[in-house]
């Protein structure tokens, strides 16, 4: 078996690590049993791009219990966990191309690897496996059946390559599930992202000024979260809606420009390019923090940093400070990346059960009925998002009502009235 990995030795650890996710994760427990009886996926070829954590290890092991061979790359340079990916490889039999901090070559030598494979069907996040296989081994295409993507970031991608028609196949974008975008990025990123900032930095959040760079929903839930910790909120965006709602939130909401002269921590939420800017950088204070929480560094102007930039050192793990030529310096936490997994270890199990639990159910899905579909991106079929919401209400012993059949037949008719 091919596999690129760290060090196979490190595979106890990240069993044991695995096994913990999966006591949180009831739901995609579930769907395991079922798909090791009906096999949904026998004989598929699944290529996989994605953050190579504790939860997506147990991602990959559902689909391997339905009878997928699957093929595994990093979607982050800075996300994967090597122990699992030792575990994967070991225990599993799955052959995994990933390296905590591996550099943007080797980063495209797995997606390849990947490739190398010739999936059917592929399963991205960020759509860094979708974009290289149309653009350099767009001979491979006519094999693929269908896709799903995870998250904000390559769902817009996949929308422009639908809209200008060069998408060649279907693919589900999970993110826009309910049981993933409300949960998931919201709770997950909330969370995770300050446990990334707080073990690069051991900074004190209560007290601060924390400027949050978006707010859909990881903005929402980030905020939510540093609000919480005591910080005062300072939201910037371009969405007059979306501004709109942060205020009557509670929030601050000012432009980036303003709020580079105030804020203590700042992060980026945006899925957008060059947020903070090189003119942002150099008003900030001294000692400002700055992170992303988006999925690509791109979010961070780091080249324009760079030319204001006297001298730079690592002075922490995951903490790099930029000595500007004003005098002033600026701290970047782990490369711009995505910092709740390259300092952190990403989202609880929990919230990754329904997110992971729409991945496994939209490639059934797609198994079933992707050649019915025409090239472009799907929403995940309401049923799934409430069969998934449905069983976490269940492993969480949370009983709601139904309606009555009264209640049903009101809500149909327009002629009953008030």
């Amino acid at each position: 078996m091919h596999y690129d990995i760290k060090d196979i030795q490190l595979a106890d650890g990240g069993a044991l690590r695995i096994e913990w996710a999966n006591q949180s994760m009831p739901v995609l427990n579930r769907i395991k049993k079922r798909f090791e009886k009906e096999k949904p996926l026998d004989g598929i070829r699944l290529g996989a791009c994605l953050h190579v954590t504790t939860e997506t290890a147990s991602l990959m092991q559902t689909l391997k219990a339905g009878g997928a061979q699957v093929w595994l790359c990093a979607s982050n340079p800075l996300s994967t966990q090597d122990d699992v990916a030792a575990s994967l490889v070991a225990n599993d039999s799955i052959p995994v191309f990933a390296i905590k901090g591996e550099d943007n070559k080797t980063y495209y030598e797995h997606l390849n690897a990947v490739l190398d494979a010739e999936p059917e069907y592929t399963m991205d996040d960020g759509a860094d496996l979708v974009s290289t296989l149309h653009s350099e081994r767009s001979e491979m295409i006519e094999k693929v059946k269908g896709g799903t993507e995870e998250t904000t970031t390559g769902i817009i991608r996949l929308k422009s390559m639908a809209a200008d028609r060069v998408l060649r196949y279907p693919i589900i974008a999970v993110n826009d599930a309910q049981t993933k975008h409300f949960f998931d990025n919201r709770y997950g990123t909330g969370q995770s992202t300050i446990d990334g900032i707080i073990r690069a930095t051991n900074r004190l959040i209560a007290g601060s000024v924390f400027v949050v760079c978006g707010y859909g929903w990881c903005g929402k839930g980030l905020a939510m979260r540093a609000k919480g910790m005591g910080a005062n909120v300072v939201i910037t965006e371009v969405d007059s809606l979306a501004a709109l709602e942060a205020t009557m939130d509670g929030f601050m909401v000012m432009p980036i420009a303003d709020a580079a002269k105030i804020g203590n921590f700042f992060c980026t939420v945006t899925g957008n390019i060059k947020v903070i800017r090189k003119e942002h950088f150099e008003t900030m204070k001294d000692g400002a923090i700055v992170a992303n929480s988006g999925h690509f560094n791109v979010e961070l102007d780091l080249e324009g940093l760079d030319d204001i930039t006297k001298t730079r050192r690592t002075i922490r793990s995951f903490v790099e400070e930029h000595l500007l030529h004003n005098g002033r310096k600026i701290n970047v936490l782990g490369d711009g990346r995505l910092i709740n997994l390259a300092a952190a270890e990403g989202h609880p199990s929990s919230v990754m059960d329904m997110s992971f639990a729409n991945q496994a159910l939209s490639i059934e899905h797609m198994v079933k009925k992707g050649n019915t579909l025409s090239p472009d991106v799907y929403p995940v079929p309401e049923e799934i998002d409430r069969a998934i919401a449905i069983e976490k209400l269940i492993s969480m012993g949370i009983k709601i009502d139904t309606l009555t059949d009264e209640q049903e037949k009101y809500l149909a008719s327009w002629s009953m009235g008030t």
